[in-house]
């Protein structure tokens, strides 16, 4: 379904001063004007807590880095503008970028000011509430942009400092099980298993584009009435890369079931045909004819990173609700999601054919 995001009042590790932010952007984001503003806090992210800024002139959202001990490259704020920044003007919907600032003097960590953009927030993969035209046509959209992207002249688009073009899936690879190892609460044998089969069955290198990272519909503003994207959000592990880990990335919900500890939306049994919703295969099908591929690669190592990579964020997430410093309260409720992930993610690898 379609949902309208909750705003709460700002959770107490992630309040800061709000007079001295008022006035701090009455300086420097053109016609601004200083006010009190209403600051409400967007509930249900996981990663950089994001607000909602009204003014009586405007309305902005802002990201900030969470508080606390992070992550090395986790949580940067810093890349999401700059790769947002550049995609203005391009074939890719993005929330237009205001303002960052880098001086922790002002909300004590890094954080940017964009545009807000007016549309709907559909969380999960199965699109429920709309109906199968609508799906068939947000599911072209995101297939289209996802390609759109991909085709992105990187460098051009002065990006070229934005990340290393080569080597990518086997750095991802080796960040993950790090970041894996330095959160990891509990034992979860598959992801030894799925890291060590990771680096056994590594592709050769294959031509790089500007890759999301966390490329789903959740992670899109669906236009308020047309079946198509107005803005694709939270750039936070964008860089240069793969463009396979992002469609693998997409394809997830397709080896997910239906229902499971902290998923729902997966498409794993469901009548896909009858629901308007296309089947992985007509997703490959129409990425590939809108980047002129001739064929999807390596289609099971791509798929089973995709899982290796979200069981490891998912347990950073898990790892910073015990400790007290995620974005959301539920993050506490993310150990048994890790778990799930990881073992998805090992049976595709133990019968992959490729």
């Amino acid at each position: 379904m379609s949902v309208t995001p909750v705003l709460i009042d700002p959770l107490p590790q992630h309040r800061f001063d709000e007079r001295r932010l008022d006035l701090y952007l009455a300086e420097h984001v053109p016609a601004y004007h200083a006010g009190n503003p209403v600051i409400r806090q967007f509930q249900g992210g996981q990663s950089n807590p994001t607000f909602l800024l009204k003014t009586p002139g405007a309305t902005y959202v802002l990201r900030k880095k969470p508080p606390g001990k992070l992550l090395a490259s986790a949580h940067m704020v810093e890349r999401e503008y700059k790769v947002q920044r550049a995609l203005a003007g391009s074939a890719v919907p993005v929330a237009p970028m205001l303002l960052l600032c880098e001086d922790t003097n002002i909300l004590g960590t890094p954080f940017y000011l964009m545009g807000y953009v007016a549309g709907r927030v559909i969380p999960t993969a199965d699109l429920p509430d709309l109906s199968p035209a609508e799906r068939q046509g947000v599911y072209r959209s995101l297939v289209e942009t996802l390609a759109s992207l991909h085709q992105v002249d990187w460098r051009a688009a002065g990006l070229g400092d934005f990340g290393r073009p080569d080597n990518y899936a086997a750095r991802q690879i080796d960040r993950w099980t790090r970041q894996y190892a330095a959160s990891k609460t509990d034992e979860v044998g598959e992801m030894e298993k799925l890291s060590a089969w990771l680096v056994a069955h590594l592709p050769k290198e294959a031509a790089s584009s500007i890759v999301h990272g966390d490329f789903r519909v959740g992670n899109t503003i669906v236009h308020p009435s047309e079946p198509r994207l107005a803005a694709v959000l939270d750039w936070e592990l964008a860089t240069i890369g793969d463009p396979l880990a992002d469609l693998a990335y997409l394809c997830m919900a397709y080896n997910m079931p239906p229902g499971g500890p902290g998923v729902s939306g997966g498409l794993r049994g469901a009548k896909l045909s009858a629901l308007g919703l296309p089947s992985e295969e007509e997703v490959l099908s129409a990425y590939a004819r809108a980047t002129s591929r001739s064929d999807i690669p390596h289609w099971d190592f791509y798929k089973a990173l995709a899982f290796f990579r979200i069981a490891a964020i998912v347990q950073g997430v898990y790892a910073r609700g015990l400790a007290g410093n995620a974005a959301d309260a539920s993050a506490v409720q993310q150990g048994e999601r890790v778990r799930m992930m990881a073992k998805i993610g090992w049976e595709i690898a133990s019968s992959a054919r490729n």
